[in-house]
């Protein structure tokens, strides 16, 4: 079965190709440029995106976003991850939360699908900390600083043992199983 993914991130896309692969699901990238809301409201964001997929590409399609959640700042930054993340970088996001007396932070992602009639909605969430300094490769942006809980290495540490546990396949699993037929 082939589906298409609005991303020209390339590590997104290897790692829902190697997640959704081996079911039967076929990745064709979509990088089309989509202009996101800006809004801490994951779920609009995605409803907003995938729309706007949807009728650009003319054929069913998903997006996805995740998006840290950090008790310490009530829960922001949420669906504004990316422009915070932006900003900050690794060392002065680890900074930032350390100063916040709680290094707790939760990763959820939210999948989008749209089929020309309806729109659904899979997510994931892995609860973990912010270490005291990132570790292992920073190219895939916050990997670096995230900790899941029952771990003592980043996701970036974990390379793709992280693809086992994460939040985003999680959601990918839920989305699989609608693909063949489950609800």
């Amino acid at each position: 079965m082939d589906i298409r993914f609005l991303s020209s991130n390339v590590h997104k896309i290897r790692e829902v190709e190697a997640i959704l692969g081996p079911v039967g699901v076929h990745i064709v990238p979509a990088p089309i440029k989509i202009e996101e809301i800006q809004t801490e409201d994951v779920q609009r964001l995605v409803r907003d995106k995938v729309l706007k997929a949807f009728e650009r590409i003319g054929r069913p399609v998903f997006v996805e976003h995740t998006g840290l959640h950090l008790p310490g700042l009530n829960g922001l930054p949420g669906g504004l991850t990316q422009i915070f993340w932006d900003r900050l970088q690794a060392d002065s996001f680890v900074s930032l939360v350390k100063n916040l007396g709680s290094c707790l932070v939760t990763a959820k992602t939210v999948i989008g699908y749209c089929d020309s009639r309806t729109i659904h909605y899979f997510e994931g969430e892995v609860s973990g900390t912010v270490p005291d300094a990132p570790a292992g490769p920073r190219d895939f942006q916050w990997d670096c600083v995230f900790v899941p809980n029952g771990f003592s290495q980043t996701f970036a540490e974990l390379g793709d043992k992280k693809n086992d546990i994460s939040m985003r396949r999680k959601a990918l699993d839920q989305f699989a199983a609608f693909l063949h037929g489950g609800k």
